[in-house]
């Protein structure tokens, strides 16, 4: 072979290499992009309307963290009940996940009317605000999410102001079949604590 052959050989072997590694490096998954972080609650932009407080942070689906008088104020909502997600002593219970993105879909960022009921304590005993929820554009949260299968109805020790609606909301997504109602889901059995009316939460 001649030195001309010879080089115009190895020319060819070396391009023949690099359109494999090329085609093998193309096939390859591309790296999963990290997901971008919640942006962190600025208390200059907190709102100053009249019985509306600015949402810090969703921490589940029936909690959450408002700023209120200058400082961070956990909200339990009145009525219900989200299926647990974050408490340690327990598992995460079927359709929790789902139910605690509903409320972070619907709340994070949000500017929410908490209304009080005076027929409850305005504290629980873990010393969380207890308050119904409306959103910005009137819905109102508590009975929402019962309605849709993301929480159950709950009363703690005595009726409240919405307990006949909220009995209704439930019974209506029950027989739809709403979110963790449905025999694909949760069949309505969403953990150790599902259908509990009278136990603290």
């Amino acid at each position: 072979m001649t030195m001309r052959r010879f080089a115009y050989a190895c020319f060819v072997f070396a391009i023949a290499l690099a359109t494999i590694g090329a085609t093998r490096t193309s096939s390859l998954p591309r790296a999963a992009q990290p997901a971008a972080a919640e942006a962190a609650f600025d208390p200059t932009n907190a709102t100053t309307t009249p019985g509306y407080f600015s949402v810090v942070r969703v921490v589940d689906g029936d909690t959450i963290i408002v700023w209120k008088d200058g400082e961070d104020i956990t909200v339990r909502l009145i009525g219900m009940d989200t299926p647990e997600v974050v408490d340690p002593r327990k598992p995460v219970e079927c359709w929790g996940p789902e139910a605690s993105a509903e409320g972070k879909k619907l709340m994070t960022h949000q500017d929410v009317r908490l209304v009080p009921d005076p027929s409850q304590d305005e504290y629980d005993k873990y010393g969380r605000l207890l308050a119904y929820v409306y959103l910005p554009n009137g819905l109102f949260y508590n009975e929402f999410m019962i309605a849709q299968g993301f929480a159950h109805e709950y009363t703690y020790k005595k009726a409240y102001e919405f307990q006949k609606e909220f009995k209704t909301a439930q019974a209506g997504a029950r027989t739809a079949g709403r979110g963790f109602w449905s025999p694909a889901t949760c069949n309505g059995d969403t953990g150790i604590n599902s259908g509990t009316t009278t136990l603290a939460h």
